[in-house]
């Protein structure tokens, strides 16, 4: 088995440094012309790129703790994914950072909160902020551990299963709780009358679902660059769709027990999330993401030929991609800019933004490993995988 180290063309790093460029100069720009637009577009860049780097390692710890072998073999893609999180991470405490006077409580007239004091207390700007960083550097510490032990496998003559699996455990336990609260924080927060309970959640179907989208992409595309040519299969790309189509599932499945639990119930505090989301012009943006991430996918990889099929694959991961910036600007946008959908050049650039800065970082932390972990005793198993 011939293994080949990523080696991307100078014409390609140049084209992921003039994306990034491009779209930063223009969120500048914006920046001084419509600082709200501004933040929200460099919030859900921030918050993408995060959520990418935190899937990597949330990838690697349930395979490690479920014992999983089959995915060995291109466990690469998600160790170089989380890569994005150092860069990611201080590009969100920066934007958390700039709004944080206004993601304290506020509540209306004098006197105290009233039921809401604990929410008072929670969103106080200097708690939150610490809490921020206490989230970006727990991600940042445990995907090192993650990494750096598999990384170091390389190097042992009788290595045991890596990473550890009492270090997965630990950080699965970590995400669990620091993701709930970091969305709470950093988006319901933007509505602090809204609250729901099963946003934490949420949060992860997203997060989980671009995860998968992002691999299988970034694994043909090895494929057929050399790296992981011979290396990742059809078996291994089917099971990825087989993920990607329950997930998609799962998100709706979560999506729909929001909104059906908030609409039967009609209590006003609830409602006055979803009332501006789906009548007037915001109507069209949220059926076009709940398309994206879920209809699509669906109904496309049901039949089996399409979930080992490159080309279907690449446009469904696609898909979903899209999908998942339409989710987060659903998210964002209303109560930063207003009830009107806004979309233009500062909107194209933070997607620059995120496929410059996500490429530019995962082929540098892809490059510096050897393309398969090849003293790991599941290898073989993944290599000979069939599904």
């Amino acid at each position: 088995m011939k293994l080949e180290q990523l080696s991307v063309p100078h014409d390609f790093n140049r084209k992921l440094i003039a994306a990034t460029g491009i779209g930063a100069s223009i969120l500048a720009v914006t920046a001084v012309i419509s600082p709200d637009r501004a933040w929200a577009n460099l919030f859900v860049a921030a918050w993408y790129l995060i959520t990418l780097g935190l899937g990597g390692a949330l990838f690697i710890a349930l395979t490690t703790v479920c014992g999983a072998g089959w995915s060995t073999a291109f466990r690469r893609v998600p160790e170089a994914m989380t890569g994005l999180l150092p860069i990611a991470g201080i590009l969100l405490l920066a934007t958390v950072a700039i709004r944080l006077p206004q993601y304290g409580w506020h509540h209306h007239g004098t006197g105290d909160a009233g039921t809401f004091w604990f929410k008072e207390l929670w969103l106080q700007p200097s708690f939150l902020a610490v809490r921020a960083v206490v989230y970006i550097l727990l991600w940042i510490v445990f995907a090192k551990l993650l990494v750096g032990r598999s990384r170091r496998q390389d190097t042992q003559t009788n290595p045991s299963p890596a990473p550890s699996v009492l270090t997965s455990i630990l950080f699965l336990f970590v995400f669990a709780f620091t993701i709930s609260l970091a969305a709470v924080d950093w988006i319901m927060a933007l509505e602090p009358l809204w609250f729901s309970t099963i946003w934490g959640v949420y949060q992860f179907s997203g997060l989980i679902m671009t995860t998968i989208a992002t691999m299988i992409i970034a694994c043909i595309v090895l494929r057929r660059r050399g790296p992981l040519n011979g290396i990742f299969r059809e078996d291994h790309l089917h099971d990825l769709a087989k993920l990607l189509i329950g997930f998609s599932c799962f998100w709706m499945y979560i999506w729909f027990s929001q909104y059906m639990l908030i609409w039967y119930s009609n209590i006003p505090e609830e409602t006055s999330y979803f009332i501006p989301r789906t009548q007037g012009p915001w109507g069209p943006v949220l059926i076009g993401s709940i398309v994206l991430n879920w209809v699509i996918p669906f109904f496309v990889l049901l039949p089996q030929p399409c979930k080992r099929s490159e080309s279907v694959m690449l446009k469904i991961a696609a898909v979903v991609l899209i999908g998942r910036w339409f989710d987060l600007y659903v998210m964002v946008f209303p109560p930063v800019t207003g009830n009107v959908p806004i979309f233009g050049l500062p909107e194209v650039a933070s997607m620059l933004c995120v496929c410059g800065l996500a490429g530019l970082l995962f082929s540098k932390a892809f490059a510096v490993a050897n393309p398969v972990p090849r003293n790991d005793p599941f290898l073989q198993e993944s290599l000979h995988y069939h599904c």
